[in-house]
């Protein structure tokens, strides 16, 4: 059911698609969505925060809009791609089906963050700006560990040369960008380093989403189920 980081030192995962009562497309730890049943979604959230030993009460999630926004938690939805938090208890949950979730803890300042991470999310800095919105709340960037989950991998993400002209002028090395593939886990720790996150801080999982471990909006043409990047602070 989940999936766990080395360097990532409170309560964390990233789903697989596995442990869940979904059926069909959408078999069967599905988290999210709107075309499986809404039923089968919330008991599948109840079961994989169980798993985790977590409180739905405190769930954090966010409208995801492939941006770079980045959100702390509150009261009423919110449309982002990120969420920071220094407040023990709140849980921070991305939904991924082929982006990149990426998981951060300072576990010296307690601060916790959780970033949504496409290409167009990659290209417009997400990681950076969930960083500098952690340090907004104490956190230190040489105490920062970062976890990238699965996604989907250079060789499954063919794109057009608009997309990869976005990343060049962006500043992105060529090395990430040839043949119209992009290495979205190499860009988001090229953001990273930038950041003056520590490289022995970050690790990646280095599995694409195309695996039949996962959900894939591209390999199964949008008709699939979503997983989470989820984080919390422990108690």
């Amino acid at each position: 059911m989940w999936l766990k980081a080395p360097n990532i030192r409170c309560t964390h995962g990233f789903s697989t698609r596995h442990g869940g009562i979904s059926t069909g497309a959408f078999a069967s730890l599905n988290l999210g969505g709107s075309l499986d049943e809404g039923s089968n979604i919330q008991t599948n959230r109840e079961l994989a925060l169980k798993a985790l030993g977590l409180d739905s009460g405190q769930l954090h999630t966010l409208k995801q809009v492939h941006g770079n926004t980045v959100c702390i938690p509150g009261s009423q939805p919110q449309e982002g791609d990120a969420l920071v938090s220094n407040n023990a208890g709140e849980i921070l949950a991305i939904s991924i089906a082929d982006c990149y979730p990426l998981l951060f803890h300072d576990p010296v300042n307690k601060v916790i963050g959780a970033a949504h991470a496409g290409w167009r999310g990659t290209v417009g800095g997400i990681a950076g700006k969930t960083v500098e919105a952690m340090c907004r709340m104490g956190a230190k960037t040489e105490n920062i560990h970062v976890a990238i989950g699965q996604g989907i991998c250079r060789d499954n993400f063919e794109v057009g040369t608009e997309v990869t002209d976005e990343f060049r002028n962006a500043g992105f090395p060529e090395k990430y960008l040839t043949e119209n593939k992009i290495d979205l886990v190499r860009c988001n720790l090229f953001i990273l380093h930038k950041y003056n996150i520590p490289a022995q801080n970050t690790w990646a999982m280095e599995r694409c989403t195309f695996e039949p471990d996962f959900y894939s909006h591209r390999r199964d043409k949008g008709i699939t189920g979503r997983m989470w990047g989820i984080i919390s602070l422990n108690e």
